[in-house]
Parts: structure tokens; C-alpha cells; sequence
């Protein structure tokens, strides 16, 4: 499952950020700059998750409890005769 809350560092910077930008001296290019950083770093990020769940090993379509060998025999614990 996804983890959509910020930690409590990340909601302040994100407050200072939204005071910074909500100020009337604060200048177009300015606002432009931050809009296509983030956008960039957003590209970078979900290209990077793409390419990892591609590289992700694919479940098996075996029964994973299910071995080629035969079944244990009793008795026998690590190697070692009981």
C-alpha cells in the first residue's frame, strides 16, 4: 500500500513553501522555476518507479509450497538423524 501522508517535516516545508509563494513580491519566473523543478522531479520519480516494477521478479506460476523434490522424512531435522 502506497504512503500518502507526509511526515511532519515535509508539511512544514510545504506550509513555508505555500507562505513563500502566496506573497504579492513573489515574481512569475520565480513560481515558474519551482512549477517546472517539480514537474521534472516528478517525471524522473515515475519513470524510476516504471522501471522498477518492470525489473520486478514475476510471481511464480507454481504452487510456491509445492518442490520438485520428494516429500521430508520424518525424523530428520537440519541434516541431523533424531
Amino acid at each position: 500500500m502506497p504512503i500518502t501522508e507526509m511526515t511532519m517535516e515535509q508539511d512544514l516545508q510545504l506550509k513555508v513553501l505555500f507562505d513563500a509563494i502566496s506573497k504579492a513580491s513573489s515574481k512569475k519566473e520565480d513560481l515558474i522555476t519551482i512549477l517546472m523543478s517539480l514537474q521534472h522531479q516528478n517525471f524522473i520519480l515515475s519513470n524510476s518507479m516504471m522501471k522498477l516494477v518492470k525489473k520486478w521478479p514475476k510471481p511464480s506460476t507454481q504452487d510456491p509450497l509445492t518442490t520438485s523434490e520428494g516429500p521430508s522424512r520424518p525424523g530428520i531435522l537440519y541434516g541431523l538423524q533424531i
